[in-house]
């Protein structure tokens, strides 16, 4: 069912959200792909202008609260490259298996995520889409297709994917995806009145008007709910390393840190940093250094299964501090599934699996769907 009204107050870079605890600014990173130097300027920034900390979105993006200067702010990430375009900053939300290129997947889909972004940034047509608006390329692993994606493409080999609309295979082929993706946006943007997202249209097949169907359509991922982490070996010989960042607050000082290492990342859905193209010795070398820090390389730490929004103080619909309330839940040694502490029912950033606790008066409650 469509929203009843049209107010999209996603942030952006430019376009910031006024929130509890001051101004909001959002940095899409298509594919979640940054590089050393711009991660390093966004730290900058951020001290200088905002809070000593990054959040990591569930979209793989960066967000800097409590901004006292958005104009300064949004110059310094103009200066590192991470605003191409002032017109479709709030639409640039592409997401794409993170190891992608470097380890398995039945596909390499870096240079699609630069070409669906060009293509994104080319079209006026895609500056009206929402800014929740989501694209996925997935190389056939199965991690970017359970995101639910409003439209996306999963990889079934090297030259061939499968056409997603709201996380579902449409039986559509394709071996040329970026036109195919833009036209369904654009398709979505003349016809979605209120709606924000596919899952909200009441019927999505006008969204595949002139496209033929050559497969069984229906197929779905099931989503996946914990990074990897760790020392990863990449099919090429060289090591990427793996970094949980708990509750996906990432204090500027460590991210200057990472950005120290001076190697191409990627930060994923999962709130999660992956640096990449590591020789064995930086990679034992920048692990030393990063573990005291408080980044998680260890797969069986409890940070992995706890997850939570903003919360109190820096939102005013919040009935808790979430934060505070997931990390004792972290210590007191609670486990079983994926659990995400949120502050209201709206509960923003929740995963697509797991156990989603809304704060109450009197405590924590299941959300019922």
């Amino acid at each position: 069912m469509a929203r009843t009204r049209d107010d999209d107050a996603c942030p952006g870079a430019l376009a910031v959200h006024q929130a509890a605890d001051g101004a909001l600014a959002r940095v899409r990173l298509p594919g979640g792909m940054i590089e050393a130097p711009q991660l390093e300027a966004l730290a900058l920034a951020a001290h200088r202008f905002g809070s000593p900390a990054m959040e990591l979105t569930s979209r793989g993006n960066l967000q800097i609260r409590g901004i006292t200067d958005a104009e300064a702010l949004g110059d310094a990430i103009a200066d590192a490259g991470l605003l191409p375009s002032p017109t479709h900053e709030r639409v640039r939300n592409v997401v794409a298996s993170p190891l992608t290129g470097r380890k398995g997947g039945n596909a390499d889909v870096r240079g699609l995520v630069r070409g669906l972004d060009a293509a994104i940034q080319a079209n006026a047509r895609l500056a009206r889409l929402p800014g929740r608006f989501m694209f996925a390329l997935d190389d056939g692993r199965g991690d970017v297709s359970g995101l639910g994606a409003d439209v996306g493409l999963h990889f079934l080999d090297e030259d061939t994917a499968a056409l997603l609309v709201a996380g579902v295979d449409t039986g559509v082929r394709t071996g040329d995806g970026v036109p195919l993706l833009v036209r369904v946006a654009e398709r979505f943007a003349d016809i979605r009145g209120t709606a924000w997202r596919t899952t909200e249209l009441d019927d999505t097949s006008p969204l595949l008007d002139g496209l033929t169907p050559t497969a069984e359509p229906g197929a779905v991922w099931p989503p996946v709910a914990r990074p990897t982490v760790g020392w990863i070996p990449q099919d090429d010989g060289l090591v990427t390393l793996g970094a949980a960042v708990p509750l996906g607050v990432l204090k500027t000082r460590v991210a200057e840190y990472l950005a120290a290492v001076g190697s191409p990342m990627v930060i994923t859905p999962w709130r999660s940093v992956l640096v990449f193209d590591l020789d064995e010795e930086i990679a034992d070398t920048a692990l030393r250094v990063l573990a005291p820090l408080g980044l998680v390389f260890d797969d069986a730490s409890p940070w992995l299964d706890v997850s939570a929004c903003t919360g109190s103080p820096g939102c005013a619909h919040s009935a808790a501090d979430v934060r505070r309330d997931a990390a004792a839940a972290v210590h007191d040694g609670t486990s079983g599934s994926h659990r995400h502490f949120v502050g209201c029912e709206r509960a923003c950033g929740s995963p697509p699996t797991g156990d989603v606790l809304v704060a109450t008066a009197g405590g924590y409650e299941p959300r019922h769907p």
